[in-house]
C-alpha cells in the first residue's frame, strides 16, 4: 500500500500516508503483522476498514414502553425519505459507504462501485472533518414517526484509539431508532455524546432534530450511520427493488438513485454518485499529521513567513488501485517547492498525504503560494483541489 514517487531535490519534505483497506481478518496474525510493518515504514494509517464499520445490525438503547403507534397515510405506500442530515452532499458530507449488494463475500455498492464494505446495510454519511463535526452538524428525521429506542452517554472516540474490546456490544454508538408505521422503521448511529434531543415514545416530523453527528461506538471517523427496514429487512434508499446479487450486472448499476428510490424526488440530483472526492486540504508549518489536520489545527496556524517548513496536505475518499495522483506546492509565480508523482498500488478508503519543504533562509519569500492535487483513473480527472496562502 505505497505510491512511488519522487519530490523536488534539496529541503523537502513528504509523507506517503496510506488507508486502510477492508481488512476482513482484521483480528488475524496477519493483519497484526501488515499494521506493524505499516507503522515501521513510518505511514500513517488514515483508512475505514471493516473492522470499524460493523455498527449497522446493532440494536439502539432505551426501547419505547409508551404504547404510541404510529399509522401511516396510506398502508402500503413506500416510505418517502427526507436527507437525514443537515448538509450539502458533495459540498460539506459525501457519502462514505453505501448499502452493499453483493451477497457473497465480497462487497458492491448500487453503481458497481467499492464504496461499500462486506455486509454493509447502511448510508454512511460522513462531513469532511472532526473540526466540522466539532462545530455541530445536525442529524435529523428522514421520515414522520414515532421514537422507539435511544442511546446518548457513549465517547466521540476513534474506535482505534478506545479498543473494540470496550464498545459493551454497543456498535452503534449513540443513536436513535423511529418506527414510521407499515413496518418501516430509520436508524440513526453514531451520533455526538449529549447531543440525543428525543426520547422514546416521542412522535417526530420529518426534518426534526435528532442529534448531531459524532464519533461514538464502532467507527473510524465522523458519520451518520444511516439505516431504513421494512419489515425487520434492511433495504438500500438508493435502489430498494433490486435484490443484492453475488454478481453485478450491467443494468444493476446506476450513477444517481434507481426509478423507485424511497429518496424523495428533489434529493435525486443532490445524492449523484462520487466515487471520490477531496476531504480537507490545506497548509501546515510542519510535517503534516492527520489528526491535527482533521481537528482544524492547521485552520488556526497557518505558516507564515518565517515558519521553519512550508507543506501542503490533502486527504482523499475512494482512492483506487491504479490511480494516477500528483501533490504539488508552487510558489510565488509558479516557481516548483515540492512534488509527488505516483501510482496508488491499492484500493484505499481513505489517502492522506503532503508535499513540502523546509525553510533554508531567513524567511518565505512574500507572495501568493499554491498547493494542488489532481487525482487520475483510467487517463481521467476524477477529483481535483487547489488552495492558496498568502504570505507576506
Amino acid at each position: 500500500m505505497r505510491c512511488a514517487g519522487r519530490v523536488a531535490a534539496g529541503n523537502a519534505l513528504r509523507s506517503e500516508a496510506a488507508g486502510l483497506r477492508s481488512w476482513r481478518r482484521s483480528g488475524s496474525l496477519r493483519a497484526r503483522h501488515a499494521l506493524a510493518a505499516l507503522a515501521l515504514a513510518g505511514l500513517s494509517l488514515a483508512g475505514t476498514g471493516a473492522l470499524a464499520q460493523a455498527a449497522d445490525a446493532a440494536s439502539v438503547g432505551v426501547p419505547d414502553t409508551s404504547g404510541a403507534t404510529f399509522a401511516p397515510g396510506a398502508s402500503g405506500d413506500p416510505i418517502s425519505l427526507a436527507l437525514p442530515i443537515r448538509c450539502t452532499p458533495g459540498i460539506d458530507c459525501f457519502v462514505q459507504n453505501h448499502f452493499d449488494r453483493d451477497s457473497g463475500s465480497g462487497w458492491r455498492d448500487y453503481a458497481c462501485g467499492h464504496l461499500s464494505y462486506d455486509g454493509h446495510t447502511g448510508t454512511d454519511f460522513r462531513v469532511r472533518s472532526l473540526a466540522q463535526m466539532a462545530r455541530g452538524v445536525d442529524v435529523l428525521a428522514a421520515a414522520p414517526g414515532v421514537v422507539r429506542a435511544v442511546r446518548d452517554g457513549e465517547p466521540d472516540v476513534s474506535v482505534r484509539e478506545r479498543g473494540r474490546e470496550n464498545l459493551r456490544g454497543r456498535d452503534a454508538g449513540n443513536g436513535v431508532r423511529i418506527e414510521h408505521g407499515d413496518g418501516w422503521e430509520t436508524q440513526y448511529s453514531h451520533l455526538m455524546r449529549g447531543s440525543v434531543r428525543v426520547r422514546p415514545g416521542q412522535r417526530v416530523l420529518a426534518g426534526e432534530v435528532l442529534g448531531q453527528v459524532g464519533l461514538s461506538g464502532n467507527t473510524e471517523f465522523p458519520h451518520l450511520d444511516f439505516v431504513v427496514r421494512k419489515d425487520g429487512r434492511a433495504l438500500d434508499p438508493y435502489a430498494p427493488a433490486i435484490e443484492p446479487s453475488a454478481q453485478g450486472r450491467p443494468d444493476d448499476c446506476s450513477s444517481g438513485p434507481r426509478p423507485g428510490t424511497l429518496w424523495q424526488p428533489a434529493l435525486v440530483p443532490l445524492l449523484r454518485y462520487r466515487a471520490t472526492d477531496v476531504l480537507i486540504a490545506g497548509f501546515a508549518p510542519e510535517a503534516a499529521d492527520r489528526g491535527r489536520a482533521q481537528r482544524g489545527e492547521y485552520e488556526a496556524s497557518a505558516p507564515d513567513a518565517q515558519s521553519a517548513a512550508l507543506v501542503f496536505y490533502v486527504e482523499a475518499f475512494g482512492v483506487r488501485r491504479g490511480d494516477r495522483e500528483r501533490i504539488e506546492l508552487l510558489g510565488p509565480g509558479g516557481r516548483p517547492i515540492a512534488q509527488r508523482d505516483g501510482e496508488v498500488e491499492a484500493d484505499l478508503a481513505v489517502r492522506f498525504g503532503f508535499v513540502g519543504r523546509r525553510l533554508s533562509a531567513q524567511r518565505w519569500p512574500a507572495g501568493a503560494y499554491f498547493g494542488r492535487y489532481r487525482l487520475e483513473r483510467d487517463g481521467v480527472v476524477v477529483t481535483q483541489a487547489e488552495r492558496r496562502l498568502d504570505l507576506r
